[in-house]
């Protein structure tokens, strides 16, 4: 039997990092700022990097690097990109018997826009994967004691499936959703009860409870159920968590970051991995905040991922403390 099967996306990443790409603010794009060049004009690239990318296949490296026999179910195209998916998987040994390929249908592909300054701007793809489908799911093959579901495009109705298996076979399900889904908040929040972790950031939080609340410490508890784990990431100003009653924060270490692409995935999967070790949440906040620390220094999801668990000595540099 497999430690952790993952499920979602599966992406080919390419990486265009130029000093042209401007950040200005403007009331014009949503967030009020916007990642420009001049109309018509040639740009210069300073920096070209090719990597793979995606929830299933990112969280998938962390899982496997930390010594669980890990698997992956996504959908990839019969191509160039679907080739590098594979071979990424393979060279951090998670299987990849369980991929479904389509023979008709490109890998996802994203473009990622990168300034200098390492904000981003992310041209996606969806390909195979916006058709990913109850039938790409391997359904008698899905025997583990994890199961770690990433975004599965706002296809709610195979998630209640997904996870209705999983308590079925008595299987723990960690979700990290994406916006898609989470649109549909009051399903999302029926299935809470039958997860053992909830990983979200703090506008995915609010989406989940569709309330205005700002403050993480707030909405962790708003989202807390009995044997649920709930974590709420808010970038630098850090993570809160929330178990069994009590309500954890754990702080960032301040390292500069040249690309915050994967830090989710890296943060979600690594904290799982220590819960799913035994270990107690503060610690395993520690080890999400060293292994998403770790990703954003490199450019490239994968390329950054914690080839082995921390050292006490490592685990001291993050603060971690109650709430009350």
């Amino acid at each position: 039997m497999l430690d952790v099967i993952t499920i979602g996306a599966a992406t080919r990443d390419v990486f265009l990092v130029s000093k042209e790409f401007q950040i200005i603010n403007s009331a014009q794009f949503a967030g009020g700022k916007g990642e420009c060049v001049a109309l018509g004009s040639k740009i210069d690239v300073d920096q070209l990097v090719f990597s793979t990318g995606g929830g299933a296949t990112n969280a998938a490296v962390t899982f496997a690097n930390l010594n669980f026999q890990t698997a992956v179910v996504a959908r990839i195209g019969n191509d160039d990109p679907g080739r590098a998916v594979i071979n990424d998987l393979s060279q951090a040994g998670v299987q990849t018997e369980l991929l479904r390929i389509a023979p008709k249908e490109n890998t996802a592909y994203s473009t990622l826009l990168t300034a200098k300054n390492g904000e981003r701007s992310v041209l996606i793809y969806r390909g195979a994967s916006s058709t990913f489908s109850t039938s790409d799911i391997p359904w008698k093959k899905l025997q583990c004691k994890w199961l770690y579901i990433s975004s599965l495009g706002g296809n709610l109705e195979l998630l209640q499936k997904i996870i209705a298996q999983a308590k079925k076979q008595g299987i723990k399900v960690a979700l990290n959703p994406g916006k898609s889904e989470l649109k549909l908040a009051v399903q999302m929040r029926e299935l809470l009860s039958s997860l053992t972790a909830l990983l979200v950031n703090l506008e995915e939080a609010q989406m989940l409870t569709e309330s205005g609340e700002k403050d993480p410490a707030k909405l962790v508890k708003q989202l807390a159920r009995p044997d649920l784990t709930v974590i709420v990431t808010n970038g630098t100003l850090g993570t809160h968590a929330n178990a069994n009653g009590q309500t954890w924060y754990a702080r960032t270490t301040g390292v500069k970051s040249i690309s915050r692409t994967g830090a989710g995935d890296a943060f979600g999967s690594a904290t799982v991995a220590a819960l799913a070790k035994g270990l107690a949440l503060d610690t395993a906040l520690k080890v999400g905040t060293l292994n998403a620390e770790a990703v954003i220094q490199k450019f490239g999801a994968k390329a950054g991922i914690l080839k082995k668990w921390p050292a006490q000595s490592d685990l001291q540099q993050v603060s971690v403390k109650l709430v009350k």
